[in-house]
């Protein structure tokens, strides 16, 4: 215990050390929620992974998908490396870092203002954000406690997740995007060795003496006899490619995602970039699944559980507690500090940028000054932080879910606009407006009205829907003016 307490204290100081640095280099609204477009691809592409990866990934969907499909669950890893991280840098990064300088916009409700003319669009989309981001922060919070818990028996629910919304909003309350970056870049080296090490100290416990191939072959024997006994439901057969499509696909227009491509010093870094986070991705997420697959060789069945809680979201906290060295829990707690913190201060900053820069400067004061505006960032970055504790601490059961909510409402609403924005000159304000309502409204629906472990298709749906709503719509509705669309595709 003396150990993790450790690791954990050094962690924190380290985190509000660069908080701390970061306020003094944070003087404009630009400095605090771009960083002035100033970092390289390394910072950069660790920047987008560890806001990729969070504790809903090692603890709800590792949990989840690691029991209910056993070894097969890597696939999701492989596809978040492959298609979250590599494709997305290779198709989405040079024309966004480019049509956002035109267009001289930091946000993504800027973004669809400007290239398609529909000034409501920019309060809609704001909204959209602040609104939708808080389940998938409050998810991020209790995956983060459920460990918390489990490493600290003595430490309640709601107070794990008290301290770690106080860390969180501490360093970046003080130094916007320059204290993010440089915390993302810090927490990502710790992610790497820290996953590596997982890998090797919970093969050694699993399978003694076992290579990694050898227990996951183990692994999938164990998860057969566990299935056909009915104590593992993998659900249908699509389930697996329904995810990989939504945490994959759907962080092409998550906001705090899109974000890392603005920041970006200039567009030769983008391919360095892409290579960088796609290794980094592989690892995180191959490690993450490949721990709750081996739940199988620690379990027959499910744990019993309090009301309220996911057995499938105690699995992973429980084997790192009970099956890692003291000192090596704390570096865990560290990774899982680091994965978490990291995907926070993404999501703290675009909600509160939404309200910031999108409906209050946009809309009341367009004047207003960059102190004003900064002070203004830091005060939402608060709320926001107290309103996901709230949510966080009323213990909705499934943290997948929370995320699926989340991915779903945001990315179904943003997906198709975006793309066509940046690829298709033909696409409307009337027709990317049409989209971006379509596929909130059926994320949504779809959510209430599917059970639970099918959120993610309705995610999915509500995805890929508004991608023949915008050409349809667009067809019979007055095109973008030409001046707009050669400015914002100008260089391309």
């Amino acid at each position: 215990m003396s150990y993790t307490i450790l690791f954990v204290v050094i962690y924190i100081l380290l985190m509000l050390a660069v908080g701390v640095w970061g306020a003094r280099r944070t003087k404009t609204l630009g400095d605090f929620f771009l960083g002035g477009r100033s970092f390289g691809p390394w910072v950069t592409a660790f920047a987008y992974g560890t806001s990729y990866f969070s504790a809903v990934v090692f603890i709800g969907f590792a949990g989840k998908f690691g029991w209910n499909n056993g070894p097969e669950s890597l696939s999701v890893g492989i596809g978040n490396a492959l298609i979250g991280a590599l494709l997305a840098w290779l198709i989405l990064g040079k024309r966004t870092r480019r049509m956002t300088h035109n267009l001289d916009v930091m946000t993504m409700p800027e973004f669809f203002f400007r290239r398609f003319g529909v000034y409501s669009m920019k309060p809609f989309a704001a909204m959209i954000i602040f609104v939708f981001l808080l389940p998938y922060s409050a998810g991020v919070y209790k995956g983060l406690a459920e460990l918390m818990v489990a490493a600290f028996p003595n430490v309640e629910f709601n107070t794990a997740i008290l301290i770690m919304a106080i860390i969180t909003g501490a360093y970046l309350i003080l130094g916007g995007y320059f204290a993010v970056a440089i915390t993302d870049s810090i927490q990502g080296v710790i992610m790497l060795g820290g996953s590596f090490a997982l890998v090797y100290f919970m093969t050694r416990a699993a399978n003694p003496g076992g290579t990694v191939i050898e227990t996951i072959g183990k692994a999938s024997s164990a998860y057969a006899e566990h299935r056909a006994a009915g104590a593992a439901n993998p659900g249908p057969w699509y389930l697996l490619p329904i995810i990989v499509c939504m945490t994959s696909f759907g962080c092409w227009a998550l906001p705090q995602m899109v974000h890392k491509f603005y920041t970006v010093k200039n567009e030769k870094m983008i391919g360095r970039g892409a290579i960088v986070c796609a290794i980094f991705a592989l690892v995180i997420g191959c490690a993450a699944y490949y721990t709750g697959s081996l739940s199988h060789l620690f379990y027959d069945r499910l744990p019993e559980v309090a009301e309220g809680v996911a057995a499938q979201d105690t699995l992973v906290p429980a084997m790192l507690v009970n099956h890692l060295p003291p000192a090596m829990l704390g570096i865990m707690l560290a990774l899982l500090l680091s994965a978490s913190m990291s995907t926070l201060s993404g999501l703290i900053l675009v909600s509160a940028s939404a309200v910031t820069i999108d409906l209050y400067k946009g809309m009341v004061d367009e004047n207003v000054s960059h102190r004003t505006s900064v002070t203004m960032m830091r005060f939402l970055c608060a709320v926001f932080i107290a309103l996901s504790y709230f949510i966080a601490t009323h213990r909705i059961t499934f943290i997948e879910t929370l995320m699926s909510l989340s991915w779903g409402a945001v990315s179904g609403a943003f997906l198709a606009p975006f793309i066509y924005g940046l690829f298709w000159k033909r696409a409307t304000g009337a027709g990317a407006f049409a989209g971006m309502i379509s596929g909130l409204v059926t994320s949504v629906i779809l959510f209430f009205i599917l059970p639970k472990n099918l959120a993610a298709t309705g995610s999915c749906i509500g995805m890929l829907l508004p991608f023949m709503v915008v050409p349809v719509v667009s067809k019979f509705t007055q095109p973008v003016s030409q001046e707009t669309v050669a400015k914002a595709f100008a260089g391309n």
